[in-house]
């Protein structure tokens, strides 16, 4: 058998570029690192650069691409299929392996892995339909701000988000929620979601129309048939359909409104409302949306694994840690 070929170090490579520079023949190299000519002639062939010729670095990085085995996910086609099958409910990468951590207490794959995997699938097969396992499968991301004024001055009893007890921010105690609509595309039509922030639960409402009036008897509605200790504080936008936040005092809860111009004030109930756009784009039709739609779109968002919830899902830790409802309840959580 012959003798096992020994990769070249970066060292090394580095003074193979040197040597380069300096003039040395393939032979004068190869005797300075007591290797074979061909080794020297075979390293500058394969790992030179078209434009800036031989560096050590990108040799280096050359001929470690060669010795990649391939993802994980293709090796083992049981894992691939767990990992797709998560990515298809619409979890992220992280969540995907985070929760395939916590049901198997090992690590099986990284959420790194997979984004490079859904990348050599685009690149190997031009097949652009492989995005669309990611969550926000588009070229440009990124928030684009908003013009115009603001109806601050115009709502009555405002009291604003500095005013909110510090504490609140740690999202510790149950009973602190976010709310806001979701609109779309043909006038009128309005979604109300309102989101809890220790459990990241969130309920979802149709709405006859983006008043102040139907907003107000909604909310009221659902936080009358939940207990004292899950309706302490609700924090809102500007928006006018929230004009009647004062009604809530009645049911001992604290109201609050974010600055003006910054919904980040209240990123939990944004962030949700982005993942829900993966279902309910601005576009969508809700007169052609059925109840049984968007109910289930609402369960997969609450049942879907958070890492800020060590991979448990909210309808998990809001029926089992602040409800201590049975699971099965879960589904019927969020009124349509």
């Amino acid at each position: 058998m012959g003798q096992k070929y020994e990769q070249l170090s970066l060292e090394q490579r580095c003074t193979i570029a040197r040597y380069r520079q300096a003039g040395k023949t393939i032979r004068q190299i190869a005797a300075a690192l007591d290797r074979a000519p061909s080794t020297i002639t075979r390293e500058l062939q394969r790992n030179s650069g078209a434009q800036a010729g031989y560096q050590p670095a990108y040799a280096e990085q050359q001929a470690k691409s060669r010795h990649w085995r391939g993802s994980r996910l293709l090796r083992k086609p049981d894992l691939q299929q767990a990992v797709l099958k998560g990515l298809a409910q619409g979890w992220s990468p992280a969540q995907v392996a985070g929760r395939l951590k916590k049901e198997t207490r090992r690590r099986l794959i990284s959420y790194e892995s997979i984004y490079r995997f859904i990348d050599s699938q685009i690149r190997r097969t031009n097949d652009y339909s492989w995005r669309h396992y990611l969550p926000r499968g588009k070229s440009k991301r990124g928030w684009r701000g908003h013009k115009g004024g603001s109806p601050v001055d115009h709502i009555q009893d405002r009291v604003p988000i500095d005013r909110r007890p510090a504490y609140i921010h740690k999202r510790r105690q149950p009973g602190h929620w976010e709310a806001d609509l979701m609109l779309f595309a043909k006038y009128g039509q309005a979604v109300l979601v309102t989101h809890e922030r220790r459990s990241r639960l969130l309920f979802v409402c149709r709405q006859p129309n983006k008043a102040a009036e139907p907003v107000a008897k909604k909310l009221t509605d659902l936080f009358t048939s939940l207990p004292m200790p899950l309706r302490r504080t609700i924090t809102f936008d500007n928006g006018t359909e929230f004009a009647y936040h004062y009604r809530l005092h009645k049911l001992s809860m604290r109201t609050f409104f974010c600055d003006p111009h910054a919904p980040w004030q209240k990123g939990g109930i944004e962030n949700a409302i982005g993942r829900m756009r993966r279902g309910l784009p601005r576009k969508t039709d809700l007169a052609t949306l059925s109840n049984n739609r968007l109910l289930g779109l609402v369960r997969s968002y609450n049942h879907t694994p958070r890492k800020c919830l060590n991979y448990e899902t909210p309808a998990e830790v809001f029926c089992h840690k602040l409800l201590h409802l049975k699971r099965e309840s879960t589904y019927r959580l969020s009124p349509v």
